[in-house]
């Protein structure tokens, strides 16, 4: 069990972006990104929704394979940076590689113009969201919730579609539900079964936007079992936003504090949670404690 730090009791690295050349170098002669190349480079990045600026010159990169926990209050800018590499949310300015290949723009003529629907519509393959509510099918069964997109996006098979779907419904703990539609599922196997339908379209990213926010308390761990299994067991990047900070502790290999757009402190799970050196940082975790959660 984690003990609350010492210093809740008390009162009291920006990444410069690689050029187009050096970016060019760490491609093979096959164009296979090399494994130091950053999976997810964001490069000065702003979005304002009218007057409210979301997130505020905002860089850093993620390495493949990490798991990182997006923490920080409600309008810090968490669930618009998912948003963003999904391409939901346009940017204002400033540059999103992922592997290395920019995801909002192309270059022509060594100059960058932003990117058509067609190469949106490729990066967006590379990448798999689950949302908080859900945003199943209605009128399909959990079988056909997860194989329709494998149809519709990767041209598969209805036989084949239907295979790869009872697969990941397995891997979820939901074989006995293929049949289900969300009307006849609880909170957590809805949220279950939209993992496998992200999971199905094997992406190299996978965002998680407040998946247990929605839930029942007595229905989080079940998807956190999930969870758990994804980020011990693959090898996918995981980009969760959570207020779930017992969890974050345990999973990530990373945490990023925000507030108002920006990093304001970013450490491994200890540093963050035990050690932080901001006293915003330490403002807010004091504020989850106070609401009854571990850390």
């Amino acid at each position: 069990m984690l003990h609350p730090p010492l210093w809740l009791a008390s009162s009291g690295p920006v990444e410069v972006p690689r050029t187009d050349t050096q970016a060019a170098s760490l491609a093979d002669e096959s164009g296979s990104q090399r494994e130091d190349c950053p999976c997810i480079e964001f490069s000065h990045v702003t979005k304002s929704f009218g007057a409210l600026r979301v997130l505020d010159d905002l860089s850093f990169t993620i390495r493949r394979g990490e798991k990182v926990a997006l923490i920080g209050p409600s309008g810090s800018g968490k669930t618009t940076i998912l948003r963003i590499l999904m391409t939901l949310t346009s940017v204002d300015n400033g540059t999103i590689r992922l592997s290395g290949e920019h995801l909002w723009h192309v270059e022509r003529d060594g100059r960058l113009h932003p990117a058509d629907e067609r190469h949106l519509r490729k990066m967006r393959s590379s990448v798999g969201m689950v949302f908080q509510h859900f945003n199943l099918f209605p009128h399909m069964t959990a079988l056909r919730n997860v194989a329709e997109p494998l149809m519709l996006v990767k041209d598969t098979d209805r036989r084949s579609a239907e295979e790869t779907a009872t697969q990941y419904l397995t891997q979820v703990g939901l074989e006995d539900k293929v049949d289900c539609y969300p009307s006849q599922l609880s909170g957590g196997q809805k949220q279950r079964v939209a993992i496998a339908r992200a999971l199905a379209l094997k992406p190299r990213i996978m965002l998680f936007d407040e998946v247990t926010s929605a839930l029942d308390p007595e229905l989080v761990d079940e998807v956190l079992v999930v969870l758990r299994t994804l980020a011990r067991e693959t090898d996918i990047t995981m980009l969760l936003v959570t207020h779930e900070m017992s969890f974050a502790h345990e999973i990530a290999d990373r945490v990023m504090f925000f507030d108002r757009g920006r990093i304001v402190e970013e450490g491994s799970p200890d540093h963050i949670f035990v050690h932080p050196r901001e006293e915003r940082t330490k403002s807010f975790l004091r504020k989850i404690v106070a609401a009854g959660q571990r850390l």
